[in-house]
């Protein structure tokens, strides 16, 4: 097994090869470990969950990798990074049902210290702000989602979408344009709250 590429081996575990499956996983398995643990800002119990996704996927999968869309490795890291993103909204979609139940116990017992209106301004630029993503490009958003709310640098997201940083940080300049004029038009640049 250890001779064969990456493709092959790939190749024998669509037919259901089980040490295919394991030579990828001895050659892999440390480079899916430390992304993964990245991307869960050091929880191992995530991570491990993250790695043990990966493989099973790829033994379930009758996908192939094509190696003329870029490297074996980088393919094996947007599943990771697909994976990992798939977990968190599972748990951000559980969170929120928690905090939902929480919130409307709270709000029973001391609904006179919430500020109505404050409320109402938040909610309100949390729509627009919504409502403004929808106006930008699939890799725009991307980008936008994956510098503010996954905290990733711009180098980083230069690495990941393998772009050139110069495009990266072209993208960002266009799309804090775009957001800002969205908000100009909508809101003649009134901000909620303020």
């Amino acid at each position: 097994m250890k001779s064969k590429t990456d493709e092959e081996l790939i190749h024998l575990i669509v037919h259901n090869h089980r040490p295919a499956l394991e030579e990828l996983y001895d050659r892999y398995v440390k480079l899916i470990y430390s992304f993964s643990l990245k991307i869960t800002k050091g929880d191992t119990e995530k991570t491990k969950e993250i790695v043990q996704q990966v493989f099973l996927r790829l033994w379930t999968t009758k996908r192939t990798y094509n190696p003329s869309q870029g490297r074996f490795a980088n393919w094996l890291l947007t599943i990771t990074r697909n994976i990992a993103i798939d977990l968190s909204r599972k748990e951000q979609k559980h969170k929120r049902t928690v905090q939902l139940e929480v919130d409307e116990w709270r709000q029973m017992q001391d609904q006179q210290t919430e500020d109505v209106l404050q409320q109402v301004s938040k909610n309100l630029l949390k729509q627009e702000i919504q409502e403004a993503k929808r106006h930008l490009s699939a890799p725009q958003q991307r980008l936008i989602d994956l510098l503010y709310w996954e905290c990733y640098s711009l180098s980083e997201i230069a690495e990941i979408e393998q772009t050139p940083l110069g495009t990266i940080k072209s993208r960002l300049h266009q799309t804090l344009k775009k957001l800002r004029n969205y908000f100009v038009q909508e809101t003649g640049g009134v901000r909620h709250g303020k």
